[in-house]
């Protein structure tokens, strides 16, 4: 399969200081590109999947009609953003005290 504009993206995603990773999966947990190596891009996959499908009942049960689009996690090491839409989630990986 051929996505060039998805390859433009990460590009332009990966340019940014202190990014360390970019994964785009489908909603099914299948990763489509990945800049990282393949059990770091399992391991987010599927624990991002977990997490936002969690979120995204959260908010549901808030409000019927909102819907999750994008979420920011913040740790020591790490800062993972996800934009999960249509059939695909986004995922990119970066360095807190890079960015």
């Amino acid at each position: 399969m051929e996505f060039p504009d998805i390859d433009e993206t990460i590009k332009r995603i990966q340019s940014h200081r202190g990014v360390q990773g970019v994964i785009i999966a489908t909603k099914d947990g299948f990763p489509i590109r990945t800049t990282m190596d393949n059990t770091s891009t399992v391991l987010f996959i599927a624990n991002m999947m977990t997490l936002e499908e969690r979120a995204a009942s959260m908010v549901r049960d808030i409000e019927p009609s909102n819907a999750l689009l994008f979420m920011r996690i913040r740790s020591r090491k790490f800062e993972i953003m996800a934009s999960a839409e249509d059939d695909y989630i986004v995922i990119v990986i970066q360095n807190p005290n890079e960015s």
